[in-house]
């Protein structure tokens, strides 16, 4: 087993921060905004998140079902709380050129996925302390993973009027907790292992809330209940099986 150093482990999970941005190039040639669009959009996301949602719910539930079901909790806890604060009359909210409901969707989604990345920043780190060969491939993974991700970001931003490049600064920016936090939990591999589900639980609970919330009610008030029901099933089961497949 080869041993890895600090420099490593910030320098790979960098790279998967900013894998997530990747995630918006699809949308460059999508730029259509009407309300069919957006629906189909919202349903796209959803069905991405959602798939994520499960997977992280069993990662979790793997290492310790308790400690994954209060990280769920907790997940629906804050996000419910972020979103009734960020819903109070009269806030004026805004992200880059997106005011009012559209800036409201916009820093939920990234609210949700950067908290996301706390998980997988540790989990980044956890992997490098059981060698650099490991690590890399974790690492990996989590990098091609984060592409989607990055899309479903995207899309709910670029179809209310967010520039793909905004999107993409976006995204990353959702994933900059993954090298923030790789370092120290590979520094303490033991301390971080033990909140490793707490973390995974409150970030699916977290999207899951997100999807059930705003966007599928969104998704349905914008395109037929057909398409969206097709488009979100399809996106859920092309991510369960990309995930199966990387992790």
């Amino acid at each position: 087993m080869i041993d890895a150093d600090v420099v490593t482990v910030f320098v790979a999970a960098l790279l998967t921060a900013l894998a997530t941005g990747l995630g918006a190039l699809p949308l460059l040639f999508a730029r259509a905004s009407d309300r069919t669009m957006l629906g189909l959009a919202n349903a796209l996301a959803s069905g991405v998140m959602l798939g994520a949602s499960v997977s992280l719910t069993l990662q979790a539930v793997d290492r310790s079902a308790m400690r994954a079901w209060l990280g769920v909790a907790a997940g629906v806890v804050f996000i419910l709380v972020l979103s009734r604060y960020l819903h109070a009359p009269h806030r004026e909210l805004g992200l880059g050129s997106l005011r009012g409901d559209d800036a409201l969707k916009a820093l939920l989604i990234v609210a949700v996925m950067t908290v996301h990345s706390v998980a997988e920043g540790v989990g980044v780190g956890a992997a490098f302390g059981g060698g650099e060969t490991l690590g890399i491939l974790i690492a990996v993974a989590i990098a091609v993973h984060n592409i989607p991700e990055g899309l479903a970001i995207s899309l709910v931003l670029v179809p209310r009027g967010a520039s793909v490049q905004s999107a993409a600064g976006w995204s990353i920016f959702s994933s900059l907790p993954q090298p923030l936090l790789a370092v120290p939990a590979f520094l303490f591999v033991d301390a971080f292992e033990g909140v490793l589900p707490v973390a995974l639980g409150f970030a699916a609970g977290a999207m899951a809330w997100m999807v059930a919330r705003e966007l599928v009610p969104e998704a349905l008030g914008q395109a037929s209940v057909r398409a969206v029901v097709v488009t979100g099933i399809a996106s859920f089961g092309a991510m369960l099986v990309f995930q199966a497949i990387l992790l």
